[in-house]
């Protein structure tokens, strides 16, 4: 329930603040990928537009669930080094994933799978594993070894991961899905929209008046509340965070997530959440987690180095670290934290 109530805050949050004026909206709730989903589309082709993006959401649930044995991801993870024929949107998820991977030096890595569900971050059966146990799940890792072939003619992909391996599109998956779900309202005929896949904000061209959105960053330390608000035009906004998933062991001491891919123990430094704006939703998703294992000097170097999108770093100390780009369209929440701009 508490998750629940952050994920609902964030959205209603978000949504509150469209300032929609006379345009009505249609609005639809599902909960899929383990969160709550609220999408909403305005004008004549509304309904149309959020019935399809629903189609394809629930569709890439089913088909990237690692625990069913339908879907795609449980035919890769279970193929014993073979290779697996699998759709466009898995290979544009292993594609960019493997760029960030490359770029960021392991900071994503979606073969510690095995990892997650040894801390019960799957089940909700939260453990705290042995060293041996972490060791014997790092060996595990393969996502250097795992290949992605393209076959232009037929437009088709095989990906071929070694035997052993597992992995899994937590990290990747819901920015996969906003970035489909926004395409298929478009192609209902949808030009005005907002979506939010939990953590995932995604938007469908401006508000209907022609303004542009306003969308709520959580406050990591008050899920209750948000650190402040930017303003964006057609983008995804995109954040990971040390408070969405996480438990105190009997000895009082946190445990969250997201995961350091080189020591299997959840990441410790600055940060508490990672926010990324970016026009690639699946991009933007896969950056949250890296940029999060980063830390914030290296996260802020990777983006001098590559750019491409803008981000928001929120600290344990108090401090909200934004690059540059968003001079100008953020709009923090009181004074409980400390802005400052990187270049």
């Amino acid at each position: 329930m508490k998750r629940f109530a952050a994920t609902l805050l964030a959205c209603l949050t978000a949504l509150s603040l469209t300032g929609c004026g006379a345009t009505q909206p249609a609005e639809l709730s599902l909960f899929a990928m383990d969160t709550y989903m609220t999408l909403t589309a305005y004008g004549k082709n509304a309904t149309a537009g959020l019935n399809a993006a629903k189609s394809v959401i629930t569709s890439m649930d089913s088909m990237l669930d690692p625990e069913l044995e339908t879907s795609t991801t449980y035919a890769i993870n279970h193929a014993e080094g073979a290779s697996v024929v699998v759709p466009g949107q898995v290979a544009r998820m292993l594609s960019t994933a493997q760029t960030v991977y490359k770029q960021s030096g392991g900071a994503l890595d979606l073969t510690i799978y095995p990892l997650i569900k040894r801390w019960g971050f799957v089940d909700g059966k939260y453990y705290v594993p042995t060293d041996e146990e972490i060791s014997s799940d790092l060996a595990k890792r393969c996502f250097d070894k795992l290949t992605l072939t393209s076959f232009p003619s037929s437009g088709t992909y095989m990906v071929q991961m070694p035997s052993g391996g597992e992995l899994s599109f937590a990290s990747v998956a819901k920015g996969c899905a906003s970035d489909n779900a926004i395409e298929a309202m478009r192609q209902a005929g949808v030009e005005s929209g907002i979506i939010s896949l939990g953590g995932n904000v995604q938007t469908l061209g401006l508000k209907p008046d022609g303004s542009k959105w306003t969308v709520a960053i959580q406050d990591p330390n008050n899920t209750s509340s948000y650190v402040g608000v930017i303003n964006v035009g057609e983008t995804a906004v995109i954040t990971s965070g040390s408070y969405q998933r996480n438990f105190t062991d009997t000895h009082g001491k946190f445990y969250h997530h997201i995961l350091k891919p080189s020591t299997g123990y959840p990441v410790t430094n600055s940060l508490v959440s990672v926010t990324i704006i970016c026009t690639d939703g699946v991009m933007a998703d896969c950056l949250s987690t890296a940029m999060f294992v980063l830390g914030e000097t290296a996260a802020l170097n990777y983006w001098r180095t590559y750019g491409g999108f803008e981000m928001v770093l929120v600290k344990s100390d108090g401090h909200v670290v934004l690059t540059n780009g968003l001079y100008g369209k953020f709009t923090p929440n009181g004074d409980n934290y400390v802005v400052q701009y990187e270049s």
